[in-house]
C-alpha cells in the first residue's frame, strides 16, 4: 500500500501527575528532515526521539512538538530554611532593640530571606523523571502511529488517483489504435503518389528507392511504441498493488511511460493522433506531480 508523505498526528497521555501532549507534522520533501521542539528539560532526550521519527516515518518533512503540563499539586524545587530564618529573626530584632531603632516585621523578614543558607534545595528524584520520559515516550510513539495512518490513508486516496490516470492514458492510447487504423491507408496513399511520380522519372534509382522506402516505413510506425506503452502502464499498475510500491520506482516508470508517449507523438504525423498524445501527457504530468509526494 502507498504511504503519502503529508500527515498529521497528535496524542495526549497523563500519568503520574503528568500530562504531555506530542504533535507530529510530516510533509513533502525528497529527503528526511526532523525539527524537534522540545520541553529544555528533555533536550537530551532529542537524538533518542530523532532516532525513533526516522525508523517509522522514513522520508519527509517531519515536526514533532512537545507540551507538557502538571495536573497534581507542585512540590517547589527551592524552600525556605524555616529555623534558621527564625533565628536570623529574632537577631536582627535583639540587635535592633539593641540599637534602639524601630523596624518593622517585614522589613526584618526580607532582611533575613537575604543571609546565608536561607533557602534549601531539593535534590531531583531520579524515579520521578524515569516516569516522565515513560510518559513521554508513550504520547510521542502514539502521535507517530496516528500521523502514520493518516499517511496510510492519504496513500490510499492517491492509489486511487493513480488508476485513473493510468486508465485515462489506456484509454487514449485504444483511441490511438483506433486511428491508427485509418491513418496507415492515409500514409500509404502518400507514399503511392510519390513512387508513381519516381517511376516516371528518368533518373530512378531502384537501391535508393528501396532504402527511403525502408526509411519511411520506420519513420511512420507505431507498433513497437504501443506495445512497450501498454506493457509500461501495466507494470506501473503491478508495482502500485505491491508492497514494494515507492515514490522513486513509480516516477521511474512514468519516465518510460512518456518516452513512448513523446515518440508515439514525434512518428505519428498525425493531427488526431497529437490531440490523444497531449491528453495522454496532461495525464502523466499529474501522475509524476502527485509521485513526488509518495514515499
Amino acid at each position: 500500500m502507498l504511504k503519502s508523505m503529508t500527515g498529521f498526528g497528535n496524542a495526549t497521555v497523563e500519568a503520574g501527575g503528568l500530562s504531555v501532549t506530542a504533535e507530529v507534522k510530516t510533509l513533502n520533501s525528497k529527503f528526511l528532515d526532523i525539527y524537534c521542539r522540545l520541553p529544555r528539560q528533555f533536550s537530551d532526550k532529542e537524538i533518542e526521539l530523532r532516532a525513533l521519527l526516522t525508523q517509522q516515518l522514513e522520508r519527509g518533512k517531519v515536526e514533532l512538538s512537545l507540551n507538557l503540563a502538571r495536573t497534581s499539586a507542585i512540590r517547589p524545587g527551592v524552600t525556605i530554611n524555616r529555623p534558621l530564618v527564625a533565628a536570623y529573626v529574632s537577631d536582627l530584632k535583639e540587635t535592633a532593640n539593641s540599637m534602639l531603632m524601630s523596624v518593622s516585621d517585614s522589613d526584618v523578614l526580607q532582611l533575613a530571606l537575604q543571609q546565608p543558607n536561607a533557602y534549601l534545595t531539593e535534590s531531583a528524584d531520579p524515579t520521578a523523571d524515569s516516569s516522565d520520559w515513560a510518559t513521554v515516550q508513550a504520547a510521542v510513539q502514539e502521535a507517530i502511529r496516528r500521523c502514520d495512518a493518516f499517511r496510510r490513508q492519504d496513500g490510499a486516496v492517491l492509489e486511487s488517483k493513480f488508476q485513473e490516470y493510468i486508465q485515462t492514458i489506456r484509454d487514449r492510447l485504444a483511441d490511438i489504435e483506433e486511428q491508427d487504423v485509418r491513418r496507415i491507408p492515409a500514409v500509404r496513399d502518400r507514399m503511392r503518389a510519390s513512387v508513381s511520380e519516381l517511376l516516371d522519372s528518368e533518373t530512378f534509382d531502384q537501391n535508393r528507392f528501396e532504402q527511403e522506402l525502408v526509411y519511411y516505413v520506420e519513420k511512420f510506425d507505431i507498433s513497437e511504441e504501443k506495445v512497450r506503452l501498454k506493457n509500461h502502464l501495466s507494470y506501473f499498475l503491478e508495482v502500485l498493488a505491491t508492497e514494494e510500491a515507492n515514490g522513486k520506482k513509480l516516477n521511474f516508470i512514468s519516465q518510460e511511460i512518456g518516452r513512448e508517449i513523446n515518440t508515439i507523438g514525434s512518428k505519428a504525423n498525425d493531427a488526431t493522433i497529437q490531440r490523444f498524445v497531449v491528453q495522454m501527457k496532461d495525464e502523466l504530468e499529474k501522475i509524476k506531480e502527485q509521485t513526488m509526494n509518495v514515499i
